[in-house]
């Protein structure tokens, strides 16, 4: 499904992590490259020394010992007890003045497994072979308590030290700041694994960098996000997974011009003129610099599909083509011979598609935008000529266009190109019916095999939508998800993303089907676009559709019959759920080159 009338204002993420995100703070403004907007929001530095770190042997097990680092348990407070008195007195035999000195000293983040440190450094001491039994629990306990801050490559590599992590986070450190991230997650439908790792993700800037959940900055999660993907941390939803950011921003902790989605930061910009050109390998520099020089002057006035377009036209199939058949070519001024040759060969392709014994088979069809090549060309000769009277330095380049005026005429194209259009129209309207009714019928299907699944237990087998299925039994807790599988191939099916499906298929047709707008216009659609009318003589509201200026640049207004009233208003109501508003989404368009 598209992504607009979706969400009835944008796109909205379909499934686990990335629908959590739905909703989840509106789009900030954020200019520039991800590189120049990763400089704007560094990192916390790393320091050597704080209170908790500086403490005495009495200080730090006195503080460790009692609540609320204690457990209730008594036996499991005993065990915790003896980890951590053994990992305490190891870091004690460590060079340095604080216990984070002696923890860098110890070489445990170097080692492949710091606990084999551990049994080395006790059986020095006759304390019998093998590791010393639950030193993990007792390492845990002096990260939570921040006595010792570990790097964030050991922590996201080494997996034993992150068990645990976020849960005792939770209960010693900012139990009320992860109560809300976990209460957020809930309200979203994320997944149990996947609101546990954004949960441990959050835990582990916390345990590098000190601090609580509020003082967790934008540049904090770039620095975790490049780390694990450095280390490859085996993490559930991936190592870029951007849930944990989108929940920190939406409890309000980052700067207002913080970006609404971690992605913005993986952008490299849009290519400059030069870097469109030298796609095309054109070997004559002077003429690649003349292509750069007029891009250059072509782009305040040009959007950058526009202007991409044009490097193609002028950079591939202008001149790499000139020289591909005339190695050497230096000069816009083209022979009579050499502009003829091509603009025969422009106005053609040659597709070789190969068939199924293995033999290539080369066909030439006319290239239905050979005029636009043309025109594009023609437009820079009389571009530069004409910038010429002002700048010298379009002087040497200011020759004869080898595409004349009645070349670029575009009115048979344009005929040609309607009664293309019109007969695509004509050969699909009698399908329009079957098409509106598969996409009613299948919405229906879905959303009751969806219902019917709901409401039957685990292992048991159900029938709706014309299909006998069986309710999964699943090992681990699946929130917001769904699933069942045919009772005799055995295969799982998302039935809540095939109910998502569904649906939004069948909203993309019937507002299509309504309206007449293009998919680009459908695309731009929000609750906002739907507007009152109330008429001066009789005060009756008439409701009407606002298309935003797409391939006109005008902007249009469309009167809303009653059924496309009923779909938008079944849109809505989806989207707002229980809400009284339509909650706000990250609009996620890949026309736009966004930093």
């Amino acid at each position: 499904m598209t992504a607009a009338v979706k969400s009835a204002v944008v796109t909205a993420a379909g499934g686990g992590a990335a629908a959590a995100g739905a909703g989840m703070g509106a789009v900030r403004p954020a200019g520039g490259t991800g590189a120049e907007l990763a400089a704007r929001f560094p990192a916390r530095p790393v320091i050597s020394s704080w209170p908790q770190t500086r403490a005495s042997r009495p200080e730090v097990l006195a503080r460790l010992l009692a609540a609320p680092f204690a457990l209730g348990n008594a036996l499991s407070q005993q065990t915790r007890r003896q980890g951590l008195l053994t990992v305490v007195s190891w870091l004690e035999s460590q060079a340095g003045d604080t216990w984070q000195e002696r923890w860098a000293a110890s070489g445990a983040e170097a080692a492949a497994d710091w606990r084999d440190l551990v049994a080395c450094w006790r059986t020095g001491r006759a304390g019998g072979p093998g590791r010393p039994a639950h030193i993990g629990p007792g390492l845990l306990v002096l990260i939570c308590a921040d006595v010792i801050r570990p790097g964030l490559a050991w922590l996201s590599g080494f997996a034993p030290a992150r068990r645990g992590l976020a849960e005792e986070m939770a209960r010693t450190r900012d139990s009320a700041a992860f109560a809300e991230l976990a209460g957020m997650c809930q309200r979203s439908a994320v997944g149990t694994q996947t609101g546990q790792t954004a949960l441990l993700r959050v835990a582990l800037i916390m345990a590098a960098k000190g601090g609580i959940v509020a003082g967790i900055t934008v540049g904090d999660c770039l620095e975790l996000l490049e780390v694990t993907g450095q280390v490859a941390a085996r993490l559930h939803g991936g190592v870029h997974s951007p849930l944990f950011y989108q929940l920190l921003l939406d409890m309000g902790g980052f700067p207002v011009d913080a970006p609404a989605a971690m992605r913005v930061f993986s952008g490299r910009g849009q290519p400059t003129c030069a870097q469109l050109i030298d796609r095309y390998g054109i070997a004559c520099q002077p003429v690649r610099d003349v292509l750069v020089d007029y891009l250059a002057e072509r782009k305040p006035s040009s959007d950058f599909s526009s202007l991409q377009r044009l490097a193609y036209l002028l950079g591939k199939l202008f001149w790499a083509d000139l020289e591909a058949h005339h190695p050497g070519i230096s000069t816009l001024k083209l022979p009579r011979d050499v502009a003829a040759a091509w603009k025969q060969r422009i106005m053609t392709k040659t597709k070789t598609t190969r068939a199924a014994d293995g033999t290539a088979a080369t066909a030439v069809s006319a290239r239905l935008d050979g005029r636009s090549v043309l025109t594009a060309v023609r437009s820079m000769y009389l571009d530069i000529a004409e910038w010429a009277d002002d700048d010298p330095r379009w002087v040497p380049w200011a020759v004869r266009s080898p595409v004349s005026a009645s070349e670029v005429s575009h009115k048979k194209d344009r005929a040609r190109r309607k009664s293309r259009m019109d007969q695509r129209t004509r050969e699909r309207l009698p399908v329009l019916p079957a098409l509106t009714a598969w996409a009613s019928s299948e919405r229906q299907a879905t959303a009751g095999r969806l219902q019917a699944a709901q409401g039957t237990a685990a292992g048991a087998l159900f029938t709706a939508g014309g299909q006998t299925l069986r309710r999964s039994v699943m090992t681990t807790k699946t929130t917001g998800r769904t699933w069942a599988e045919d009772p005799g191939t055995g295969k799982r099916r998302d039935l809540t993303f095939e109910e998502h499906r569904g649906f939004w298929a069948w909203a993309t047709v019937e507002v299509l089907r309504f309206t007449g707008i293009r998919i680009e216009e459908l695309t731009e659609l929000s609750h906002h676009s739907l507007v009152q009318y109330r008429l001066p003589g009789t005060g009756e509201l008439i409701p009407l559709l606002q298309i935003t200026p797409s391939k006109t640049d005008e902007e249009r207004l469309l009167v809303a019959s009653p059924e496309l009233a009923d779909v938008l208003s079944t849109i809505m109501s989806r989207i707002r759920g229980t809400r009284p508003d339509v909650p706000l989404t990250i609009f996620n368009c890949g026309s736009y080159r966004r930093a």
